[in-house]
């Protein structure tokens, strides 16, 4: 293969990779918390369909993405009222949340479907974009992906550097401990189910207005599950995360390589490699309980309520 062709296979596995880090991000954030939210997939749609609407009426993708986010925590804040004051199940409510973010956004997305936008732009940084293969490896990216390496470095520091993130992680662990002592166990638990929220509609408009410029139903095509793998996947911890989505991204890539490449393999077979490596890893990680539980919050799933 050519250079160019690996450059290529590069940008594309970067750009694959960049909604799985930041839904994958978010849901670490959530579930250092102790909440476990598997509406994940539910909110990138909602996010994908209102980023993509608010877009095309505005002209601006930077409303779209600002209006996507709002939506990603409205469509959060209803998983977080039933879970964390209501105390219903936080697994059937995050299913239910999926369920109702693909009808909600098939509904409002029905007059949009197939119709084109001005999709993200890549950014051209002076002198640094024009060097000759680092430019196109590194520099020649939108800002949504330079977002998420970003965000990787803030959650980073978050939950290993500030004092907001260690009481996050202690609520994690021991939610009534932390009550005993005066931290705001159900607060933290919201702002925490409320990012995860924001940063899966910024990945769901990530989808429509860059990584495929228009909006189709259910075009998060299985990204929410995922993202939601990688978090088990990382052992909670961002690093582990933000290399596992560009490995994710790179199978997805690859596949889609493949018969340029000469391989005879039916296209279904290849569309379903990224699905597959998914259950693949997870059931490695999964041999050995101690690897799950070394990093996993104590509290994950469970329903605190400060009366109880």
């Amino acid at each position: 293969m050519s250079l160019d062709t690996w450059i290529a296979i590069f940008v594309s596995t970067v750009v694959a990779a960049t909604p799985l880090i930041y839904a994958a991000l978010g849901e670490l954030v959530t579930e250092k918390a102790g909440v476990l939210n598997l509406g994940v997939e539910g909110m990138m749609l909602v996010g994908a369909v209102v980023g993509f609407i608010v877009g095309v009426n505005s002209g601006s993708l930077v409303l779209g993405y600002l209006a996507a986010m709002l939506a990603g925590v409205l469509m959060s804040l209803v998983f977080g009222v039933l879970t964390i004051t209501l105390q219903a199940n936080q697994v059937a409510t995050g299913l239910a949340l999926t369920l109702f973010g693909a009808g909600l956004s098939a509904f409002v997305g029905r007059s949009y479907a197939g119709q084109p936008i001005d999709g993200a732009d890549a950014l051209h940084i002076p002198l640094l974009s024009d060097l000759p293969v680092v430019g196109a490896l590194l520099f020649q990216f939108n800002a949504l992906v330079y977002g998420s390496i970003a965000l990787f470095f803030a959650v980073q520091w978050f939950l290993s550097r500030s004092h907001a993130g260690l009481r996050l992680r202690a609520i994690g662990e021991a939610p009534s401990v932390s009550h005993a002592i005066g931290h705001p166990v159900q607060k933290t638990r919201y702002r925490a189910v409320m990012f995860g929220g924001a940063c899966s509609g910024i990945a769901g408009a990530y989808l429509s207005t860059a990584l495929t410029p228009m909006w189709v139903e259910g075009m998060s095509s299985g990204r929410g599950w995922i993202a939601l793998a990688l978090v088990v996947f990382a052992t909670w911890k961002p690093l582990r995360v933000l290399l596992g989505a560009y490995l994710f991204g790179g199978v997805t890539v690859l596949q889609l390589y493949a018969q340029g490449f000469g391989l005879t393999v039916p296209s279904e077979f290849l569309s379903m490699l990224p699905y597959a490596a998914t259950i693949v890893v997870l059931v490695i990680i999964c041999r050995d309980p101690k690897t799950i539980l070394l990093n996993q919050p104590a509290s994950l799933g469970k329903g605190f309520h400060p009366d109880a």
